[in-house]
């Protein structure tokens, strides 16, 4: 069933008010979660001369943000919850824009890498080919995205007051590929563990055109 207009404004209104809520407490949370792996699947990928110029795209609180900084690289984030805005700032000193993921307004090929690190599943699936396509567009030729979901059976919903959307590698790369991205790499989180307790696919996309 086609989501309305209306329907899409209730699940950003409703996700994003869970984060807001949480805001200080998922700050606290995940301060010291190692995404490691993910920043290098990232850069090890873009071929331009450093420093990168990368969009952490759901930034969150920001620790991302500064990781990129503290390598020397020119970050800046995006999210939509204005609190996480906020925190991003102050923490990291980076620009920082707070925008709805279904009302981007990002500027044409901008950026080396886009990080889109535990973000991009929550976006409908309707809505997600055009997103994608958004994201192309704001990255220079040959830059490169990466993204972290956790996987699924291609079903979304709602998971308490937070929507998602959770795709299993096929349909993903499938989406990916309408969108003018090209595979380069893609393995399963956290690393070292059976998969049936790997919840996350993380997957690295070139743009092609």
């Amino acid at each position: 069933m086609k989501q309305t207009p209306t329907d899409l404004d209730q699940i950003t209104a409703t996700t994003l008010g869970h984060y807001n809520s949480v805001a200080e407490d998922f700050r606290e949370g995940t301060r010291d979660h190692d995404v490691s792996q993910n920043i290098d699947a990232l850069l090890r990928h873009i071929h331009s001369t450093a420093p990168f110029t990368i969009l952490d795209f759901g930034c969150g609180p920001g620790r991302d943000l500064q990781t990129f900084t503290r390598m020397g690289h020119i970050a800046v984030g995006l999210d939509g919850a204005e609190k996480f805005a906020q925190m991003a700032r102050a923490d990291s000193g980076c620009e920082v824009w707070c925008q709805d993921f279904l009302k981007l307004d990002l500027p044409a090929e901008r950026f080396d890498g886009i990080f889109a690190n535990a973000v991009l599943f929550h976006v409908p699936l309707q809505e997600l080919p055009r997103v994608l396509k958004q994201l192309h567009g704001t990255l220079k030729p040959d830059g490169v995205l990466f993204s972290s979901n956790p996987r699924g059976d291609n079903r979304e919903g709602w998971n308490g007051s937070r929507y998602g959307a959770y795709h299993d590698l096929e349909a993903w790369r499938g989406l990916l590929t309408a969108a003018g991205f090209v595979e380069l790499e893609h393995y399963y989180r956290p690393a070292g563990l059976p998969r049936e307790q790997q919840p996350w696919l993380a997957s690295v996309w070139r743009r092609v055109g």
